[in-house]
């Protein structure tokens, strides 16, 4: 219980309020919204298909090499792992066991990782010679019970932040979200298509990060204008935020 428990005793993936880990959230809300296996598994293996095709295709490259003391320099992601639905299908539940239909396959795999971006007004970044990638038009955060809706925020923040920008859902080119779990129905065909969270990994406090230079990367690649990013965070929060492409 989290008023019995210190916060430094709970698990790293674990809710502080609640004491329970995101994982048997997801499996909950996968329950409850009639998501199955199998299409959890689908959505996973499409996020490691699609990052692996990006990858490939040299579209990731904002990896700074890092030298990992006593091993190799790593140069990019090294968790994209395109399986096949046979071989996730044979995991059995992380967290809900024996009937749960989250999987190591399905969740996005604790990695290392930072990520940092540069945000000034467009006067000082002219001022300074540099050519912005994209501007921060809105954002927004919400909060919901993180007993029942912990992994909903992205869902309450996104009308938000398309009513306070004035637009719609047609409006949007790219969607980047963090996609902690395959459980979901986003409009696929613009959704995470350089791979996601689940491929890429989640480093806690970078992935916002993140997701924000990979919308501005396919927003200029891709020719869109307006890219959506949204997040889920602790204490059932949600954050979602409107980025535009800078006239190139």
């Amino acid at each position: 219980r989290a008023d019995s428990a210190s916060p430094w005793q709970l698990p790293a993936v674990a809710e502080f309020s609640t004491s329970e880990t995101m994982g048997h959230s997801a499996d909950r809300l996968a329950a409850a919204f009639g998501v199955s296996r199998l299409e959890q598994d689908e959505y996973a293996l499409r996020s490691h298909t699609l990052a692996k095709k990006a990858q490939e295709q040299g579209l990731l490259q904002d990896v700074v090499p890092f030298k990992v003391p006593g091993k190799d320099t790593v140069t990019k992601d090294n968790g994209i792992r395109p399986s096949s639905l046979e071989q996730m299908g044979k995991l059995k539940p992380a967290f809900v066991k024996p009937y749960g239909t989250v999987t190591a396959a399905n969740s996005s795999f604790l990695t290392d990782g930072a990520s940092a971006m540069l945000i000034m007004s467009e006067e000082k970044a002219l001022a300074m010679g540099y050519k912005p990638k994209a501007y921060l038009r809105d954002f927004v955060y919400v909060s919901q019970d993180p007993k029942d809706q912990l992994l909903l925020g992205p869902t309450y923040a996104t009308p938000k932040v398309l009513e306070k920008a004035g637009l719609t859902l047609n409006d949007i080119d790219v969607f980047e979200f963090h996609e902690a779990f395959a459980v979901g129905a986003p409009p696929l065909d613009k959704f995470n298509t350089w791979g996601g969270s689940l491929s890429l990994g989640h480093p806690f406090g970078a992935t916002g990060c993140r997701l924000v230079i990979t919308a501005a990367h396919r927003l200029k690649k891709e020719g869109g204008q307006y890219g959506l990013v949204a997040a889920c965070a602790a204490g059932g929060q949600g954050h979602a935020m409107i980025v535009e492409l800078y006239p190139q």
